[in-house]
């Protein structure tokens, strides 16, 4: 069960890791948690997918996640004539909504809700930012743009306004019908693409309600201007530097990152970064040196969890790239450096009993070189509280909750063992005792500290710490 390091790893699945035996290695080489990518595959293969997660998860007595990735309101142009165009420098380039094919000149954009939100200067961006074009004129149906950077272009690329808010929502009929089905499925994350707004949370969690957690991807600069609004919102975060790497300069995504991270430490919710971390390894059996420091920045930056996209999903070398991914976690996290308290990573906690009884935790835990941090908890604020101030020893989780423990494999530190809650003091202190050395996170002889709140069973009221000492 034990995992020897704290931040987490999450795994795409796609085309060359659907198989049973195959996601099972990649969750033996240190997959925490699963996503499944609506933009891409037939609801029939997720299904499999998740029937194999499940089933791995019973195998192995330890609770696994499962990240839905729902597509939102990708936008992209029509066709061309010959199903590609030379844009050049400097020329004139329409954009309408008649049907009919494109060309050099002119190509459907079929969204009539964008035309609105243009204004001369506004930048259109096409096929992942290799393209820029800047609007001169625009209507309601029509917009006037000078091509700034050409190229060719084909047809069904996406396009990027990343100067404005845009008028349309962030679940699309799709992403509705999708997230039916994955609710149904009982996922324990939605992931929401195109965040811009607080109102698209509001939007997603009157549809979700409580049967599933909300992770926002942040990859739109409106989204960064309401940064803490959607934090506090929503149930975790991811920064999802490829679109976010688009429609911002390339140099602002670092310092992104970590805000977001800081953020995400502030309000005590946990943060996945995302997107192009291992790349090459698509390809490759290794990854450059670079992305091996993309990684390890991640991880000193304090994020919950990193996660592998087409390095999984299509890639060539899947099982390489999470034990690699494993490898740089670990190495990072033996760094004494990462566990330098004199940074500005570290949180204030809130004037709460919950919240001073978790940080006297990490640091009695400090104190007495306790071996492991045992915390109780039914909705699984205890565990969050408990990982947010970062302590140097690993959290074990015990809950009665099958569904809060498969939602707290994304936090940092947080490893979960499914037990009855306990019917009372005494009783929970022999369980934490009994688990903490029978799952190998204590020896005899070591001390470990527990968090719990009475009475039993009640949501977010930790307000004891023990500390206890395994007999020899």
């Amino acid at each position: 069960m034990r995992r020897y390091r704290q931040a987490k790893i999450i795994c795409t699945l796609g085309p060359k890791t659907e198989r049973p035996e195959v996601i099972e290695k990649l969750f033996e080489s240190g997959a925490d948690v699963f996503r499944l990518n609506f933009s891409h595959g037939e609801r029939e293969d997720h299904a499999k997918r998740i029937s194999a997660i499940r089933a791995l998860e019973k195998k192995f007595s330890r609770p696994v996640a499962i990240l839905t990735d729902l597509q939102g309101p990708k936008l992209r142009v029509g066709n061309f004539e010959n199903g590609s165009a030379n844009l050049e420098k400097g020329n004139s380039f329409r954009f309408d909504l008649d049907r009919h094919p494109g060309n050099h000149t002119r190509i459907c954009l079929p969204h009539p809700e964008i035309f609105g939100a243009l204004y001369e200067g506004t930048t259109i961006l096409l096929d992942d930012g290799k393209l820029s074009l800047t609007v001169e004129e625009a209507g309601k149906d029509y917009a006037i743009t000078k091509i700034t950077v050409g190229g060719i272009i084909s047809d069904r690329k996406g396009v990027n306004i990343p100067n404005a808010v845009l008028p349309i929502t962030a679940i699309t009929d799709k992403d509705r019908s999708d997230l039916e089905f994955a609710l149904d499925q009982e996922v324990d994350y939605i992931g929401l693409s195109f965040i811009q707004r607080p109102a698209d949370i509001r939007e997603a969690r009157k549809l979700i309600g409580n049967r599933a957690l909300i992770m926002s991807k942040l990859e739109k600069p409106s989204s960064i201007d309401h940064l803490d609004d959607i934090v506090a919102m929503s149930d975790a975060i991811m920064v999802a530097r490829g679109d976010l790497g688009v429609e911002m300069p390339t140099e602002d995504v670092p310092i992104l990152q970590r805000r977001i991270i800081r953020a995400c430490r502030k309000h005590g919710k946990p943060v996945v970064v995302a997107t192009q971390m291992l790349e090459s390894m698509i390809s490759s059996p290794r990854p450059t040196r670079a992305e091996a420091s993309d990684v390890a920045t991640a991880v000193y930056d304090q994020a919950d969890a990193v996660m592998l996209s087409a390095e999984t999903a299509v890639g060539s070398y899947p099982i390489e790239a999470v034990r690699i991914m494993e490898r740089i976690i670990g190495r990072v996290e033996r760094d004494p450096i990462f566990w330098d308290r004199g940074g500005s990573s570290d949180t204030t906690p809130e004037a709460t009993t919950a919240d001073a009884i978790t940080a006297a935790a990490r640091q009695v835990a400090e104190t007495v070189s306790a071996a492991v941090i045992v915390t109780y908890t039914t909705s699984g604020s205890t565990s969050i509280r408990a990982a947010r101030e970062r302590p140097t020893v690993p959290i074990l989780c015990v809950t009665e909750h099958v569904r809060t423990a498969r939602r707290l494999a994304v936090v940092w530190g947080v490893q979960c063992v499914i037990a009855e809650d306990a019917k009372d003091f005494a009783s929970m202190i022999d369980e934490a005792r009994l688990l903490a050395q029978s799952f190998e996170f204590a020896s005899p002889g070591q001390p470990l500290v527990v968090t719990a709140g009475v009475p039993f069973g009640t949501p977010g009221a930790t307000n004891v710490l023990r500390i206890e000492l395994l007999d020899s």
